[in-house]
């Protein structure tokens, strides 16, 4: 039987319709329970700050937590240098999402600039149903891939047979915009006191290509 083997490719351009703002808390002390009090008193003011500005304290989902034991090279008065117990760091990380909104994305930051939780913020414009994006990627490669099939075998004067085959690696794809919206943490203060000062954005497409190899019998 002879065969013929067309790989798909796929693309698709999607409108951002959702913000993820990742935030990551630390806390380090010497003494355990103090690195924990403060991480939590930490998270306890972010979540005030959700509800500032509308949302349920909910609204935060925990991403990850860990404690590290720290330590830190001491140089001696011999000139030896020795590992010594530098203390505790409490680690969170945490995600708050909700739909696009720029005047919105603006009051959001404020408050978390006012809460003096001070987390790292990474802000990501991507959909709310990724999903269905993934859909329309197959679809399209589908579609190329047939269209390249009865290209090449109409130009080599064979017929395109019952498919055979379907090669796909489900990877996790990054429906992620190309758009940055970075704050140094200078500026935080700055943002906080003057509220809703930021801006309206409009993030960049969303463009996302995948590939799918199709195997078909020709005649």
């Amino acid at each position: 039987m002879r065969t013929i083997t067309v790989k798909g490719v796929g693309n698709v351009s999607a409108k951002p319709d959702y913000i993820s703002i990742s935030m990551t808390v630390e806390s380090a002390e010497n003494d355990y329970d103090k690195a924990m009090d403060g991480a939590a008193r930490r998270i306890e003011n972010l979540k005030a700050a959700a509800v500032s500005v509308g949302y349920e304290k909910e609204a935060l989902k925990t991403i990850s937590f860990n404690v590290e034991t720290r330590y830190e090279n001491v140089k001696d008065c011999q000139g030896n240098y020795k590992r010594e117990f530098a203390g505790y760091a409490c680690v969170y990380r945490l995600k708050h999402a909700f739909n696009f909104d720029s005047k919105q994305l603006a009051k959001v930051i404020s408050a978390i600039a006012s809460s003096e939780a001070n987390p790292e913020l990474s802000i990501a414009f991507t959909v709310k149903n990724p999903a269905k994006v993934s859909e329309e990627l197959l679809t399209s490669a589908a579609q190329n891939a047939r269209a390249k099939a009865e290209i090449l075998c109409k130009a080599t004067g064979a017929e395109l047979g019952q498919l055979i085959s379907i090669d796909y690696n489900w990877g996790e794809l990054n429906i992620i915009s190309r758009t940055n919206y970075e704050m140094e943490d200078c500026l935080m203060p700055l943002s906080a006191m003057n509220k809703c000062c930021a801006p309206e954005i409009e993030p960049d497409d969303i463009d996302v290509s995948d590939s799918v190899d199709f195997v078909w019998e020709i005649k």
